[in-house]
C-alpha cells in the first residue's frame, strides 16, 4: 500500500457557513462564492498528488467534489479532536507520513504538500505557517496528540505555543514556506487568487452593488 495520505479538511459550501469574517464586509453570498473557488483551488492542488487522500467534510459527504476518493465526515468537539481523530484512522489504516490541509489556502500547490511528506522522512511533525500566526498545514510521521490538545484554535499564538510544546518534549519538526489564507476583504483582495479571477471580481463587486443598493 501507499505509504503516504493527505488529508484534506472542506467545510460543506452553504451559505451563511463559510468564511464568516469575510461575509461582514461582502455578506454570506460573496463569501460563498469566495469559498466555492478556494476549494476548487485545493481540489487542484490534490489531483495530481501520488499520496492517498482521504477527504473529510465538517457535516456531510458531498459525492460530485473530490471523485473517487475515500470521504468522511470530521469527528469531534472541536479542530484539535476533530484533525487528531482524521490523523489516528489514518495511522490504524497504516500510513507512515500524513499531511492534513485545509481547504481555503488560495496559493496551495501540490509542490507545498510534496514537501511536507518529504520532511517527514527526517522529522516527526512538519507545518505550513500562516501569516496570522495559525498553520495551513500540519504533518506527522507518528502520532503526537500534544499537537491538537489544549490548543488556542484561531488565536494568533497558536503555532508558537504548539512549536514550543515540542520543542519542550524533544519532538523533532520543521516548518515550511509561510503562506496567506483569506480571512478579510483585505486578504481577499491582496491575493493572486482574486486579482486572476475576473469571473469571481464580478460576482463580488456585482453582490456589493446589490448590498448598497438594497
Amino acid at each position: 500500500m501507499n505509504k503516504e495520505l493527505v488529508i484534506v479538511f472542506v467545510k460543506n459550501i452553504k451559505l451563511g457557513k463559510v468564511k464568516t469574517r469575510l461575509a461582514k464586509t461582502i455578506g454570506n453570498q460573496g463569501a460563498f462564492e469566495v469559498y466555492t473557488e478556494l476549494v476548487k483551488v485545493t481540489e487542484n492542488a490534490t489531483t495530481s498528488l501520488l499520496a492517498d487522500k482521504h477527504i473529510y467534510f465538517s457535516e456531510s459527504v458531498v459525492e460530485n467534489q473530490w471523485k473517487d476518493h475515500n470521504k468522511f465526515v470530521q469527528n469531534g468537539i472541536d479542530l484539535g479532536e476533530r484533525m487528531k481523530n482524521a490523523f489516528k484512522k489514518g495511522f490504524q489504516d497504516g500510513y507512515k507520513r500524513i499531511v492534513l490541509i485545509g481547504s481555503d489556502l488560495p496559493d496551495i500547490m501540490a509542490s507545498h504538500i510534496n514537501k511536507g511528506l518529504e520532511a517527514l522522512k527526517e522529522n516527526d511533525v512538519v507545518f505550513g505557517p500562516a501569516e496570522d500566526g495559525g498553520y495551513y498545514l500540519v504533518g506527522l510521521s507518528k502520532m503526537h496528540n500534544a499537537v491538537f490538545d489544549n490548543k488556542p484554535w484561531s488565536q494568533t499564538n497558536l503555532l508558537q505555543e504548539t512549536l514550543h510544546e515540542l520543542k519542550e518534549n524533544l519532538v523533532t519538526f520543521t516548518t515550511l514556506e509561510t503562506l496567506n489564507d483569506i480571512d478579510t476583504f483585505e486578504d481577499l483582495i491582496a491575493s493572486k487568487f482574486y486579482q486572476s479571477n475576473i469571473d469571481l471580481q464580478e460576482k463580488i463587486k456585482n453582490l456589493q452593488i446589490n448590498i448598497t443598493n438594497q
